[in-house]
């Protein structure tokens, strides 16, 4: 089974930094967003609809609402560890659909948000 322990170290250590995280620097612009804010709601769509694409493939996909910048660390946090669940059971080599209607492997798709975790990290600083 896949393990999705370094996604939720990962998401937890973000959303934690944001959720402390003073307005002044949630509301400043980052390369390609408007604020801090948006490219971490940005992440936690991204890994929503890959949570949906692995666990409802074939459906349309619905997109997280904006709750708000003191809110995205939540988000963050609740998109992450809903991706988490849905890789946990599944073997590394299990073939997953992706949001743009691709596949790939579980451990692509882990890899990919992992990774894109610790970019959005790399943004925000």
């Amino acid at each position: 089974m896949l393990d999705p322990a370094p996604l939720l170290t990962a998401v937890d250590r973000l959303a934690d930094r944001f959720r402390s995280m003073p307005q002044s620097r949630l509301a400043a612009p980052v390369p390609g967003h408007p604020s801090r804010a948006a490219a971490v709601l940005a992440l936690a769509r991204r890994l929503a609809e890959h949570a949906q694409a692995v666990e409802e493939q074939g459906t349309e996909t619905r997109r997280l609402p904006d709750a708000g910048p003191f809110a995205c660390g939540d988000q963050l946090a609740v998109a992450g560890h809903d991706l988490a669940a849905a890789l946990a059971d599944l073997p590394p080599d299990a073939p997953v659909a992706t949001q743009d209607g691709a596949r790939s492997t579980a451990a692509g798709v882990l890899a990919d948000a992992v990774a894109a975790v610790g970019a959005t990290a790399e943004l925000v600083a």
